[in-house]
């Protein structure tokens, strides 16, 4: 409890920086885990699977009846309409212990055209090793509906897929490193060496020298106390330490479905000159009456008039001197009237010839 106590009044003398270490980083280990599973929804109103489609929602149906001591005869098969076979995921949260609730996320595979009003079976969901972590059942919430009406037919948002909060019964603890040994290792969500070698900074400041070191660009290892309760309290004292953290890379992002352009505020241009210009070449057809004259035989015709326009744009060269900012790049654009698709291109062609400093990224 002593050193609880001289963590707490270090804590209270570190003067207030940029973030938190728990909003940078993370404890390796502590991590939520991915669940699924397979089961049936049942109380549909008619918008359940087909069986000539859906074999695999009989086939389940079957073995459950089964279960509860329910044979078909040879050669029945069952064609409800208000079954549908789903896959069921969730995510099971770090320290989860059995009799805790999670949401479940309940998703049809079949030809289901709506979920709303039924309610999922008892599923079992495993993890990637097999083994049953949660156990889900419950009435589905299903935020889209569809309509139907004289062969038209109205959907809002997805029918077909649905949530039960708090659905899924946890049965199963992950077991963690978090309690073993006496090295904590907090891996940044962005890794980066600056922020790695302050952050490790920040913790010897506060709780002295050596207590930590940065291992990579990512990872930062701190000496903690193996007894699990002091653990705890040294975690909570930890992730709520303030720093800087190292700036992000002189970036300049190109969203090539979008048109969506997003710079830096540390990307830098050399000295360079710009020539932008737009050349539109209009062509437009207006058709004219050819009358013959008088007594002359001719017929009357009507003869297409071909009109070409031909118009450039001016006033579209600018410079970029030394050390250009962010806000003069945007200005300087800006002044000349380029589009977005406009700007990728001055942009792409500043990168070829070496005057952009920073990463062009095109997603």
């Amino acid at each position: 409890m002593r050193i609880l106590a001289i963590l707490c009044l270090l804590l209270a003398t570190v003067p207030a920086q940029a973030e938190r270490i728990k909003d940078l980083a993370s404890v390796a280990g502590v991590r939520p885990n991915q669940l699924v599973g397979y089961g049936l929804v049942v109380g549909l109103d008619g918008s359940g699977d087909q069986s000539t489609q859906s074999p695999y929602t009989v086939q389940s149906l079957k073995a459950m009846l089964a279960k509860f001591g329910i044979v078909l005869p040879p050669g029945v098969t069952p064609k409800p309409k208000n079954v549908a076979a789903v896959a069921v995921h969730a995510e099971l949260p770090p320290f989860a212990k059995p009799g805790q609730t999670i949401d479940v996320t309940v998703s049809s595979i079949g030809n289901a055209k709506s979920l709303r009003g039924g309610a999922l079976l008892m599923t079992p969901l495993k993890g990637p090793d097999g083994k049953v972590y949660a156990i889900a059942q419950g009435n589905l919430v299903v935020s889209g509906f569809g309509a139907a009406q004289d062969g038209s037919r109205v959907t809002v948002n997805i029918p077909s897929a649905g949530r039960i909060p708090n659905g899924a019964i946890v049965e199963r603890t992950v077991p963690t490193g978090f309690a073993q040994g006496d090295i904590l290792t907090l891996n940044l969500h962005e890794p980066d060496f600056t922020t790695a070698q302050r952050l490790a900074q920040a913790i010897d400041h506060t709780l002295g020298a050596g207590t930590a070191y940065p291992v990579d660009a990512a990872s930062v290892q701190v000496r903690a106390p193996r007894d699990p309760a002091q653990r705890v309290g040294f975690l909570s004292v930890l992730e709520n330490l303030e720093l800087d953290p190292g700036e992000a890379p002189a970036k300049v992002i190109i969203n090539s479905r979008t048109g969506t352009v997003v710079i830096g505020s540390h990307v830098r241009v050399t000295p360079a000159a710009v020539a932008h210009g737009n050349l539109t070449v209009r062509v437009t057809a207006k058709p004219v009456v050819s009358q013959p004259a008088p007594f002359s035989q001719g017929q009357t015709q009507v003869v297409p008039r071909t009109d070409i326009e031909i118009e450039q744009e001016k006033n579209r060269m600018f410079v970029f001197e030394a050390g250009v900012s962010l806000d003069e790049i945007v200005r300087a654009v800006n002044g000349v009237g380029a589009a977005p698709g406009d700007l990728v291109a001055i942009l792409e062609a500043l990168k070829q010839a070496g005057a952009l400093k920073a990463q062009l990224i095109v997603i």
